[in-house]
């Protein structure tokens, strides 16, 4: 028993937990070559080493980054991206993990609403979006102001789905940008998942927590009861 209220609200980012980052790579990757970024260039691998240290960020937003300050490019990457995804995620049949729902329905049974969160745009994820029904809320990156590493999406759950107290909101991320958003919302439990290196960095974030599997966010989420 703590001093803090129970956890009413969690948010499951699903970057890495649910959409696996070999597909945003592959999806990038072709949204790249669409304005004339390939491999084997400096430019490609300028802004693929710029995706993997801004991988929880919205796919968008590092374009935007790569392509500097032209926006018709950034724009139109982010459209190739967003189909690429879409078919990619057909191709190899993107589902909802049997732990991740498992964790989810285990949470939910305890009271706590669910909010799921993708940096993706709802264009890119609008297929999997049905495999999502369990979730109370899914919140894409449109549906905020601002994406990871702010605070925006986090407290834009909040709104939608009525928590009183930033205290009562658990925010579990497998990047490292996902659990900065969580800490700079005030959330009560920012839960990182990842093991060495990444377990570190995810502590360094402002994880309070981190877990080895999503499968320990149920115990997690009871203790704050």
């Amino acid at each position: 028993m703590t001093d803090s209220p129970p956890i009413s609200l969690v948010c499951l980012d699903l970057a890495s937990v649910v959409i696996d980052g070999s597909i945003v790579e592959r999806a990038f990757a072709e949204a790249l070559a669409t304005q004339g970024i390939v491999a084997g260039t400096q430019d490609y691998a300028r802004s693929m080493v710029s995706l993997d240290r801004s991988y929880g960020r919205a796919p968008a937003d590092v374009l935007r980054d790569v392509f500097d300050a032209d926006e018709p490019r950034a724009q139109a990457a982010s459209l190739a991206f967003d189909r690429s995804f879409r078919a990619m995620a057909q191709r190899f049949s993107l589902d909802l993990p049997a732990d991740v729902g498992d964790a989810i329905g285990k949470t939910a049974g305890s009271g706590a609403r669910i909010c799921l969160l993708t940096m993706l745009s709802r264009r890119s994820c609008r297929d999997l979006l049905g495999l999502l029904r369990t979730a109370d809320l899914v919140l894409c990156a449109d549906d905020a102001p601002r994406g990871f590493p702010w605070p925006d999406p986090v407290l834009t759950a909040m709104l939608r789905l009525g928590a009183a107290d930033v205290r009562e909101v658990a925010v579990v991320s497998a990047t490292t940008d996902g659990v900065l958003s969580g800490h700079r919302a005030g959330a009560g439990i920012v839960a990182g998942l990842g093991t060495g290196r990444r377990a570190a960095a995810l502590i360094e974030a402002g994880a309070t927590d981190v877990l080895d599997s999503v499968a320990g966010l149920p115990d997690l989420v009871a203790q704050s009861s």
